[in-house]
């Protein structure tokens, strides 16, 4: 997978008075983004990691067995909305903080808050509370912004409620990249729509991630946009124009252009175990990005939720508004990485 963690390693597991304390793991296999080390120990001291070797002699330290355990660098979850009854557009301090806390559960240790289609007013309440939010040290961190809409194909809205959709403004985004204080990091975007092409190339050129979602775009207009500076496809399969063989649409653009690279929900809900072979296959590991797009029904009982002002039931079956639409997901990003 195009690899979605980071270091230093912050183990989510301890309570938040242990983060600093020296532990030694012993017998564990790292796995890190250029491969596995097997059967090695890990210092860590003062909360950071000091020394990995076959065998350390290390004394006066609490030491775990890792034996058949993995110990993996901390998720970065680049499209979550919630989590732990919150969302991103609460526009809360104190529900970035419930969020920020409840996602080191699931070895997140980052995360891009993101945006729905709403009203402007709405989006930008929630860019500038993201913008200063200050993390605690038992919280994930906030790497910054990913904006879903409302710049997306009424065709293939989801969950994106439709009164909200509007063509893209490049006068809107600089003015909300300004309010973020330019931590806008990701934009989920139809290029086909109007201004469309013109804002893939200006957005990318800035730095900023343009990820195709929530489109109907045609095969032929996902090449021009991969052209232009896209660089990824936004939950691959989902909302966006299906394949087929006489027009390959979105999902033939993300799985055969090289320069896309693709967000997996793998959750084997919105896409079958065959589904992800697939574009495993096609994609290989480097093409890939796990995420959990996760609603704020994530970690809570099963019941009704609310996501933009439209009711979500959530049930076994997942998330999923009254018409029977997928609504996000409920999934954590240590359960996405199990199943793939």
């Amino acid at each position: 997978m195009s690899y979605c963690t980071r270091m230093p390693f912050r183990q989510p597991l301890f309570k938040k008075e242990m983060f600093f304390l020296s532990l030694l793991i012993r017998n564990i296999t790292v796995v890190n983004g250029n491969g596995r080390d097997e059967q090695v120990d890990v210092w860590m001291k003062d909360g950071k990691i000091a020394q990995i070797a076959p065998q350390l002699d290390i004394h006066d330290v609490e030491q775990l067995d890792g034996s058949g355990k993995f110990l993996l660098p901390g998720f970065i979850d680049m499209h979550i909305h919630g989590s732990a009854q919150m969302d991103t557009m609460d526009a809360s301090d104190e529900g970035l903080h419930t969020m920020a806390q409840s996602l080191l559960k699931e070895g997140t240790t980052s995360f891009l808050a993101t945006t729905m289609t709403q009203s402007y007013d709405n989006i930008e309440r929630a860019i500038e509370n993201v913008a200063q939010f200050q993390p605690q040290p038992d919280e994930a961190e906030v790497l910054g912004i990913h904006i879903e809409g409302p710049f997306v194909s009424k065709q293939r809205a989801g969950a994106q409620p439709l009164e909200y959709i509007v063509e893209l403004d490049l006068d809107i985004w600089t003015k909300w990249q300004q309010l973020s204080g330019h931590k806008i990091k990701q934009i989920t975007l139809a290029p086909e729509e109007p201004n469309g092409m013109a804002a893939v190339q200006s957005i990318s050129a800035s730095g900023v991630i343009v990820s195709i979602g929530h489109s109907d775009a045609t095969f032929e207009q996902m090449q021009q946009a991969a052209q232009l500076g896209a660089t990824q496809g936004t939950h691959l399969y989902n909302q966006m124009r299906p394949f087929h063989h006489r027009d390959p649409g979105v999902v033939g653009g993300v799985l055969l252009l090289d320069a896309i690279k693709a967000e997996l929900i793998v959750d084997f809900i919105h896409m079958h175990e065959g589904a992800v072979e697939m574009a495993y296959r096609l994609k290989g590991a480097d093409g890939l990005i796990l995420i959990t797009d996760a609603m704020r029904a994530k970690g809570m009982p099963y019941g009704a939720y609310d996501l933009g002002g439209q009711t979500v039931h959530v049930t076994e079956a997942g998330a999923h508004l009254s018409n029977g639409s997928l609504a996000g997901s409920i999934l954590k990003m240590d359960q996405a990485v199990r199943n793939m």
